[in-house]
């Protein structure tokens, strides 16, 4: 990309961080609507029927006030619902592995599913557009310490029936043994009632529970990182190619996205900074502005959607991941140069001195 572009791009993508404070984004470009036979799977009954699951209150819940569902998954079901031009019609679940059984009826066109072997004997999928990761609660008197120490006998670990992280460990756990909940936001009480071990599904979720409910505690790391992706079901082939090519982001925003937050760091300590620097090229030397507006992104707004600060963040990351954790060295050991990169631009949106230079 000559350099003049790249000015342009750094300038453009400031101008939608400056967004977030007020002033509008410009409107993106229409997408070009969906051929005919894309329509046709997707929506065969000329409406796209897209199911949503509240038992991952990561992607989707039911609005506070309206009862209406909102989050990721509805956002996305409203885009794709407009590329192919019909009406939306949300079908709602409170548990992953109902979702999935309801394939059976054919009761829905799209669904918002973690990407597994299993389910994709019936279900073709869209790449990952999230990453999640699965994690355990264990009572606070609990001897468990670490993930590695759950899979023994005599633990019970519950976990919502059909879900990602059920799939997942019923593979992997060779001792310990599985308990199935119905709803997948009940296991945490199931494991408090029923004087279970140990509680498995998506960290935020047990995060909540960590606060709401006394004497649990969250396990440090994460036993698995669940791909959530889009899917549908299995023979509407031009449908999935379309969740597939047709939702694929800017190469200028994935390089972004590849290399926010010091992630060359992080790359280095997994041995990845070659595969990183060659599939994700950012230039030498990098675009200081384009890797200091995603990175204030990233440190201005918490896993909740919350604003924050570039402390708050930082502390809140060291804390999530444990300290033999790569993801904890690695931010540990970048910290000053996210917070001077946070700061900049900090700067530039409160009209202090100009972007790039000391105010």
């Amino acid at each position: 990309m000559p350099a003049l572009s790249r000015r342009l791009a750094a300038a453009a993508f400031l101008g939608l961080v400056a967004g977030c404070a007020g002033a509008p984004p410009p409107a993106p470009a229409a997408p070009a609507m969906a051929p005919a036979q894309v329509v046709a799977d997707l929506a065969p009954q000329g409406k796209l029927r897209a199911a949503i699951n509240y038992g991952n209150p990561v992607l989707a819940a039911r609005h506070p006030s309206s009862g209406e569902p909102s989050g990721v998954s509805v956002d996305l079901a409203r885009e794709l619902a407009r590329r192919l031009g019909v009406p939306l019609e949300f079908v709602t679940f409170d548990a992953a592995g109902k979702v999935v059984a309801a394939l059976k009826d054919r009761s829905w066109d799209v669904a918002f599913l973690a990407i597994d072997p299993v389910r994709g004997r019936e279900i073709l999928y869209s790449p990952p557009y999230v990453l999640i990761e699965g994690s355990y609660l264990v009572p606070q008197a609990s001897p468990i310490r670490r993930n590695e120490e759950v899979d023994r006998e005599g633990n019970r670990v519950v976990v919502g029936a059909g879900s990602a992280y059920d799939l997942f460990l019923s593979r992997e756990l060779k001792r310990a043994a599985l308990v199935r909940t119905s709803v997948s936001g009940g296991a945490t009480a199931t494991m408090i009632s029923q004087g279970y071990e140990v509680t498995a599904g998506v960290r935020q979720q047990l995060e909540a529970d960590a606060r709401r409910v006394a004497g649990v505690r969250l396990l440090e790391g994460r036993f698995m990182v669940i791909e959530q992706a889009m899917g549908t079901p299995a023979g509407r082939e031009a449908g999935a190619r379309y969740l597939r090519d047709e939702t694929d982001a800017p190469p200028l925003l994935c390089m972004l996205v590849a290399n926010h937050t010091c992630a060359l760091i992080e790359a280095s300590e997994r041995g990845l900074q070659g595969a990183l620097a060659e599939e994700f090229p950012i230039g030498l030397p990098p675009e200081p502005d384009l890797v200091a507006a995603i990175t204030y992104c990233d440190l201005s707004v918490g896993p909740s959607g919350r604003s924050t600060t570039a402390d708050e963040r930082i502390t809140e990351i060291l804390t999530r991941y444990g300290d033999h954790d790569l993801v904890h060295k690695a931010i540990n050991y970048a910290a000053p140069a996210l917070r001077e990169q946070y700061a900049r631009v900090d700067s530039a949106r409160a009209g202090v001195g100009t972007y790039g230079q000391a105010p």
